[in-house]
C-alpha cells in the first residue's frame, strides 16, 4: 500500500486529524527559512501524542549532520528528509529530497543508501511547498523508492499513483487553510483518494 505523508504539520489538532483520517507519515519542517518551520521542542510536543505506527519525518535543508541527529533525538522523529548534499554519507536513517529536474539523479539514487528519494516541484529558493505539479513522466522509471511530491491534491493524487506507481506520496501546500495550517476536510479527502487508487 502506498505510503501517504503529511508535511508541513504544526499542530496537535492537525497532526491527530491527518493520523486519525489514515496518514502513514507526518512531516516536520525544521528549515528555519519555512512557512511552515516547527521549534524541535513543539514538535516533540505533538510527535509524542501520536499513535503508534505513524512515521516522524524531520524536513531539513542543508544541515549539518550533528544539527539534524540531535533534533531527530529531541524531536521524537524516525527519520530525516534531507534537501541538499550531504557532505558526507548520512549514518541516520533518511530520504533524500530532489527536484524533479535536477541532473544526476538517477545515479545519486543508484549510490545512496537513502531509504526513499522525494521527487519534488522545482521551486528554487523555496525548496518545495509550491502547490505546483511536474510532468510526472520524469519519475517513472528511476530506482528505489520515489515518494511523489509536488502539487498533490484531493483532485489529482489518484492520478498520480496510478501513472507512477510510487512508494509514497507527500502532500502539503493543497491541504492547507493558511501556511502551516491543515483543511481537515482536504487532508480527509486526499488521503481517501489516494487509498482509493492502491486498493
Amino acid at each position: 500500500m502506498t505510503l501517504i505523508k503529511i508535511c508541513g504539520i504544526t499542530t496537535l489538532d492537525d497532526a491527530l486529524h491527518a493520523s486519525e483520517a489514515g496518514a502513514s507519515a507526518l512531516g516536520f519542517n525544521f528549515w528555519p527559512r519555512s512557512k511552515r518551520y516547527i521549534a524541535p521542542a513543539a514538535a516533540a510536543a505533538i510527535t509524542k501524542s501520536l499513535p503508534a505506527g505513524v512515521m516522524k519525518v524531520g524536513v531539513f535543508v542543508d544541515a549539518p549532520e550533528t544539527e539534524f541527529t540531535a533534533i531527530a533525538s529531541e524531536a521524537g522523529l524516525d527519520i530525516v528528509q534531507f534537501h541538499g548534499t550531504p557532505a558526507a554519507p548520512l549514518s541516520i536513517r533518511h530520504w533524500l529530497a530532489f527536484s524533479a529536474t535536477e541532473a544526476g539523479i538517477r545515479a545519486t539514487m543508484e549510490a545512496s543508501g537513502a531509504e526513499a528519494f522525494l521527487i519534488d516541484t522545482p521551486a528554487g529558493v523555496e525548496r518545495g511547498g509550491t502547490g505546483r505539479a511536474f510532468d510526472w513522466s520524469l519519475v517513472t522509471d528511476l530506482p528505489g523508492r520515489v515518494v511523489l511530491a509536488g502539487g498533490l491534491g484531493p483532485d489529482n493524487v489518484a492520478q498520480a499513483i496510478r501513472q507512477v506507481s510510487p512508494w509514497g506520496v507527500d502532500a502539503c501546500s493543497r491541504l492547507e487553510s493558511a501556511p502551516g495550517r491543515k483543511d481537515h476536510a482536504k487532508v480527509t479527502e486526499f488521503i481517501r483518494a489516494a487509498r482509493s487508487a492502491t486498493i
